[in-house]
């Protein structure tokens, strides 16, 4: 089977498509992916400035913060990983909006990055090193699958 083949018959399994307000799968998997970011800073927020104190909360914090638990740390980490990636999808997918390249691939990286991106939350709070990096790699392909679109002409 050549590969042309392949990639057809790929495009022939329908995927369920998750969508808000008639947006289009990838733009829900957008907005969800929003909450996520969105929930990650609340908790890591809170967790930490409950840990750290009010006067630090309320002061210029020029100095170190004060030292918070493992797991508190983790969140905080696992926010700013979160917010590291979460900008290169959010461009990846508006290209692809934009573009008019949205498709079955586009709503599978998607899926994808989304996915890996709430399994990776827990697996880094709790610690959990390896299998964290992996899950990791999996949401960086989704977010090139989602790219990839706009940057390869299509078949």
């Amino acid at each position: 089977m050549d590969f042309n083949a392949f990639i057809k018959s790929l495009q022939q399994i329908p995927l369920p498509e998750l969508t808000f307000s008639g947006l289009p799968g990838e733009m829900t998997i957008l907005a969800l992916a929003t909450v996520l970011g969105l929930l990650q800073l609340l908790v890591a927020g809170r967790v930490n400035n409950g840990q750290r104190g009010l006067a630090w909360n309320l002061g210029a914090r020029d100095a170190a913060p004060p030292p918070v638990t493992a797991v508190a740390g983790r969140l905080e980490r696992a926010s700013r990983n979160f917010m590291e990636s979460f900008p290169f999808f959010v461009v990846a997918v508006l290209l692809a909006y934009t573009s008019s390249r949205l498709s079955w691939f586009t709503l599978l990286g998607s899926y994808t990055y989304f996915a890996a991106r709430v399994v990776y939350w827990p697996l880094y709070a709790f610690g959990v090193p390896g299998i964290r990096t992996l899950v990791w790699l999996v949401s960086i392909i989704g977010l090139f699958m989602v790219l990839s679109v706009s940057l390869i002409p299509p078949l």
